[in-house]
């Protein structure tokens, strides 16, 4: 192990932590399998079409192991990692930092996954930085990379612990922001730029009632938002005049996610405008980082409920979307490991913001 390996295992605990059982990590392995999609997937102005699963192993020196897995989004963790290189070549660099992880806990102990992550993702963030060229990387492109090893580490400590269910995995001080208990859970599809009016009719007839939309859309800035008013007005007269016993107005809501694409407030005001004109203003339940992440503005005068997901990397970057005037957090345990997200959670739940779960395609 070099130096730098052996100050990050230094700083695994924070001053004054507790500790509970140890656990010494004795082996590591490493492997990932290519899964390709039936049609290309378009969001954020881009396509993929095949997803990289990871997978990671983790042995304890006393026999207990455990297998993480995870799900490898480049397009959706850096679009500018995803357009410098080929599709395979940017999944390869995320897969090198999921192993250099894994390297780096060979020989380690801890005694919860939350204790290492901090530490852990600043020395994967700054080696994704020396392996990609890029000094502006994207903080989700090393917690996408650290997934399934954060997985590992989580089922390794409930295998250590005696744990078998997930209220029980969730550490005390976290706990509060993720007491809430709901009877139902709905299931919400996602429409991307190439799915047709066929399909999205096929999913209101088999219940679907809560449409996730993407737009923000390939081209220009003007080029991007005709598409995306287009696309509204093709979707919205084919689910106008549907009506579901799910809500109180008794319509189909629509969930928006524009990753980041619109780069002026203007912009994006002219999209709502352009809903407003149709009459699908109304059935706007949220709409998701329509803002890039250096647009740093205040948005509290937007007349939706906008939701921090990209730029919500850590906790500090989630208060700070807060303040800016965001008013729901996605979390994605599967995009930025379930450490993260408990993090994320509890800063969120401590300013009374709404949290939803809004995470990756998965296999």
């Amino acid at each position: 192990m070099d130096t730098r390996a052996a100050r990050f295992n230094n700083n695994f605990y924070p001053e004054g932590k507790t500790r509970s059982k140890s656990i010494r990590i004795e082996s590591v392995d490493s492997y990932f399998e290519r899964e390709p999609l039936i049609s290309p997937f378009g969001f954020k102005g881009g396509y993929l079409s095949e997803l990289w699963q990871p997978v990671s192993y983790l042995r304890a020196d006393s026999g207990n192991h455990a297998i993480g897995l995870g799900t490898q989004s480049v397009l959706w963790s850096d679009a500018g990692i995803f357009s410098s290189y080929s599709e395979s070549g940017g999944n390869a660099l995320m897969y090198l930092l999921t192993e250099r992880a894994l390297q780096m806990l060979k020989n380690t102990s801890y005694t919860s996954p939350v204790d290492l992550i901090d530490a852990l993702y600043s020395e994967i963030y700054q080696y994704g930085i020396r392996i990609t060229g890029n000094s502006s990387l994207r903080k989700t492109f090393a917690l996408n990379a650290l997934v399934s090893v954060d997985n590992a580490l989580w089922l390794l400590y409930a295998k250590e612990n005696g744990i078998r269910n997930f209220d029980q995995l969730i550490p005390r001080e976290y706990s509060s922001a993720f007491s809430e208990k709901h009877e139902r859970v709905a299931a919400i599809p996602l429409i991307s730029y190439n799915v047709n009016t066929l399909d999205i009719r096929s999913q209101v007839q088999q219940g679907y009632f809560f449409m996730k939309i993407k737009i923000g859309q390939a081209g220009s800035q003007q080029e991007m938002l005709q598409k995306d008013t287009e696309r509204l007005t093709e979707i919205h007269n084919v689910l106008k005049d549907i009506r579901t016993p799910y809500t109180q107005s008794g319509k189909i809501p629509y969930y928006f996610d524009a990753n980041g694409r619109y780069e002026e407030k203007e912009t994006f005001l002219r999209f709502l405008d352009h809903a407003k004109k149709i009459g699908a203003f109304d059935q706007i339940a949220i709409v998701e980082e329509p803002f890039p992440e250096n647009c740093e503005m205040d948005v509290s005068d937007i007349p939706v409920r906008l939701a921090a997901d990209e730029t919500a990397h850590t906790e500090a970057d989630t208060v700070q979307r807060i303040a800016m005037g965001y008013k729901a957090v996605a979390l994605k345990p599967i995009a930025k490991t379930l450490s993260m997200t408990m993090k994320i959670a509890k800063a969120a739940s401590d300013r009374s913001i709404p949290c939803f779960c809004a995470d990756l395609t998965v296999n």
